[in-house]
């Protein structure tokens, strides 16, 4: 190679590094593994961000809640005051910092994604939205970890009566009143413990949806039977601390609104697919899959009920209505 040759390299690979030098690094954390839609929603922002930011700035992505010790619950409270950056995380991880983020996985609030998409993406998200930017968490845009399917390792759950005495693993308070309400026994517990107490049986199962969680997961290796009960639904979001938001100038606030915007609808969609795909991969891998009919879904639905009433109360009577307006006006 001649030294002309040698010497454009050289100013190349020193151009690279500098432009790389000045980007800002922000760190984003998120619950679960780094083979999970959120991973890969989380990485597409970066990817946008850098994209429309000429470079400015680099995400990096942990996944495991390794930020904040493994304890996913604390992680939005750590963006509240500026200690982290961003967070991808569930509304039912939330609940403990805002109690009305419950109100998406009330039991049996949902059908269907029309129904979903009228609250995500409409314009009930609003009021959480505020009460959020109140803790200092600028939510930029909405993705989805989907509807909480029921695996165990025990036996087939066609009935509230199956759940009787039943270890389940749950994510957050409310499911705690649901399990209960099921004549189940509710343990909560981080999901970085779950895949282990899976194992060891510590627990019997867990419920979780099965495109973002349960598949790329392989939840299907430790559990042998799964219901698709869709009785509950967990959006995520995608959100940054109101400090560092508030430090930006308009037109790079836009960027980043874009970048979450178009990261979280990709994250969406691949999440859809997944799960669209998922049963019949499950039945593949050996899980027995039961699929209730309407009328044992009203059975559950009527065993939640308690819960339901317990929790809209605590999220509050007006906004649960504002969500069930919403779902009503796409059925």
């Amino acid at each position: 190679m001649s030294f002309t040759r040698i010497s454009f390299a050289a100013l190349a690979a020193s151009a690279i590094m500098a432009v790389a030098a000045q980007a800002e690094t922000l760190r984003l954390s998120h619950n679960v593994g780094d083979t999970t839609t959120w991973q890969q929603g989380a990485e597409r922002f970066g990817e946008l961000l850098a994209e429309k930011t000429g470079g400015d700035f680099d995400v990096r992505v942990f996944p495991n809640a390794q930020l904040s010790g493994g304890d996913q619950m604390k992680q939005a409270e750590m963006v509240g005051r500026g200690a982290l950056d961003l967070v991808v995380t569930s509304a039912i991880n939330v609940t403990p910092l805002v109690p009305e983020m419950a109100v998406f996985s009330l039991p049996y609030m949902y059908e269907n994604y029309e129904q979903v998409d009228a609250t995500t993406q409409g314009d009930a998200v609003k009021p959480l939205e505020d009460i959020l930017l109140e803790k200092g968490i600028k939510v930029l845009a909405w993705g989805e970890n989907g509807f909480r399917e029921l695996t165990n390792n025990t036996k087939p759950v066609t009935s509230p009566a199956d759940m009787a005495g039943m270890n389940v693993r749950v994510a957050g308070p409310m499911y705690i009143d649901v399990m209960n309400a099921l004549g189940a026994n509710p343990q909560q517990m981080q999901w970085s413990e779950t895949l282990t107490a899976l194992q060891q049986g510590v627990v019997d199962g867990q419920e979780n949806p099965i495109g973002a969680v349960i598949i790329p997961q392989q939840v299907y290796e430790m559990q042998k039977y799964i219901t698709t009960w869709h009785y509950s639904y967990d959006p995520l979001f995608l959100g940054i601390s109101k400090e560092r938001w508030d430090d930006m100038d308009a037109e790079t606030q836009a960027q980043f609104q874009e970048a979450a915007t178009e990261a979280m609808q990709y994250q969406r969609e691949i999440s859809r697919e997944g799960t669209a795909e998922g049963v019949d991969f499950l039945k593949e891998q050996g899980m027995e899959v039961y699929e209730p009919t309407p009328e044992e879904l009203a059975a559950f639905r009527e065993a939640t009920q308690p819960a339901f009433d317990t929790w809209a109360e605590k999220v509050g009577p007006d906004l649960v209505k504002s969500f069930q307006d919403a779902v009503a006006s796409v059925q």
